[in-house]
């Protein structure tokens, strides 16, 4: 490590949900997962469409608020406190690209900077008619 931290070369990591799986947040495709279980009534795959919100945007919610508390509860692991360590020591020169919707990358210390959050973050929506970005709470 400390030849990588010495040199002068970049470093991008990409992450998905199973970073987040030790902090009790459910991968998408496990058995426990939000494409397996998903809503009662309705395919998780069609709830996470602007095309479902638009027919049904109580049962759209629903499902996103339950994700958003289970969010709300985690905290960040000992893989994320890794990653903000590497942020913290390689500075400029780390880059961190993350699929999870969950902020916990940013609350074990990674910066916003250098976080690319591809799928958002639970906790930021957009109004629909408006195209204005809403924080809808601090984590």
């Amino acid at each position: 490590m400390t030849e990588v931290i010495q040199g002068n070369g970049r470093i991008t990591v990409l992450t998905g949900a199973g970073i987040s799986a030790e902090s009790g947040i459910p991968t998408f495709r496990g058995p426990e997962g939000f494409w397996t279980i998903g809503s009662k009534d309705y395919h998780p795959q069609d709830m996470a469409t602007f095309a479902m919100f638009c027919r049904k945007p109580e049962a759209v919610w629903e499902w996103y608020l339950y994700r958003m508390g289970l969010c709300k509860k985690a905290r960040p692991n000992v893989g994320h406190r890794a990653l903000a360590s590497m942020e913290s020591h390689l500075k400029n020169r780390f880059t961190l690209i993350t699929q999870n919707v969950d902020n916990l990358n940013i609350l074990a210390g990674n910066s916003l900077a250098r976080t690319l959050q591809i799928h958002g973050n639970i906790f930021q929506v957009r109004c629909a008619s408006a195209l204005s970005l809403i924080h809808i709470s601090e984590p």
